[in-house]
């Protein structure tokens, strides 16, 4: 096996954090996840099992002094043959991965690892195994995300009905266009993955955009539904008309069947939360403001047919 210190590229007076630095520099273009080349995976064992003696100082006294070989094992003029002792790395055997590093402590070293890639299966421990012991607990710890940042978005009525596309701006300087979905309601939290807090391993926390609606001054929300109270005229209300109902999704016209009621409602279907609801129209019959003597002239003369609509 090659001189650990010549496989990382660091000179023997290195100290552990350039020893360190020298790793994961070396690790982050030879890990199998980046690099599928098989001569690629070959060197990244080779840096790891280096890394895995020089980073231990015990390991790398005994190596230095000559007492232990570039694979862990004991010099002929060492201190003594133990099977047990010595380094695990490119010896004889199957397991040609150094395994006594750490897993937790080399995900740390790379915000939690390379695409979601289980570094305890790389060092032999297996998802099974990572269950006993605080080990778990640790890799929890190193694979937690930075804090979440909350944020309040104040949208349009409209656009809480229709969903579309604003932007939103953080406080990390970023302004990003985000989608707001149709029905969208007051208080509700849009989650952005991955824009909150950077924690010290360089893993993000989220982005929880809390949603505020702006009150419509026509519609009403109801469920999926709208509702939206229309004035007309008393002409209108007798004669009947067609007239201009506006909607989130633009104006339409409506016809107004004759002698309808103040109160009466009519139905625009798929005008309410888009794909779900429908818009509701309340007709309010509205005098003139300023009295008109015509039709004053008229309701004096006029002989009423109908029955007193105040008797029980």
């Amino acid at each position: 096996m090659t001189n650990p210190y010549d496989l990382l590229g660091v000179s023997k007076t290195a100290t552990a954090d350039e020893i360190k630095k020298a790793y994961r520099k070396l690790a982050r273009t030879l890990h199998p996840d980046v690099n599928p080349d098989k001569k690629a995976a070959e060197k990244f064992k080779s840096v790891t099992a280096a890394y895995e003696l020089l980073s231990d100082s015990e390991k790398r006294r005994r190596f230095d002094a000559g007492e232990i070989d570039a694979e862990g094992n004991p010099t002929p003029f060492g201190g003594g043959f133990s099977g047990n002792s010595g380094f695990n790395g490119f010896g004889s055997g199957n397991n040609r991965y150094a395994h006594n590093i750490n897993p937790e402590d080399f995900a740390s070293m790379f915000g939690g690892g390379f695409g979601g890639f289980d570094f305890s299966d790389l060092f032999g421990m297996g998802r099974n195994h990572a269950h006993s012991g605080t080990r778990s607990d640790t890799y929890r710890q190193y694979a937690s995300a930075g804090k979440d940042v909350t944020y309040e978005l104040t949208i349009p009525f409209d656009l809480s009905v229709t969903g579309g596309e604003t932007t939103v701006a953080l406080s990390n300087g970023k302004r990003l266009k985000i989608k707001i979905p149709a029905g969208v309601t007051d208080e509700s939290t849009l989650r952005l993955k991955g824009q909150g807090e950077v924690n010290h391993n360089g893993q993000s926390g989220d982005a929880l955009i809390k949603i505020s609606i702006q009150k419509s001054p026509l519609y009403t929300r109801n469920g999926n539904d709208l509702l939206l109270t229309l004035p007309i005229s008393l002409k209108e209300a007798v004669l009947g008309t067609k007239i201009t109902v506006p909607t989130p999704y633009g104006s339409v016209r409506m016809s107004v069947p004759p002698y309808s009621d103040s109160g009466k409602t009519l139905r625009l279907k798929d005008k309410g939360i888009k794909g779900k609801g429908d818009l509701f129209v309340s007709l309010n019959i509205v005098l003139p403001k300023k009295p008109n003597e015509e039709l004053t002239s008229f309701m004096e003369k006029w002989q009423e047919p109908f029955q007193n609509l105040r008797q029980n």
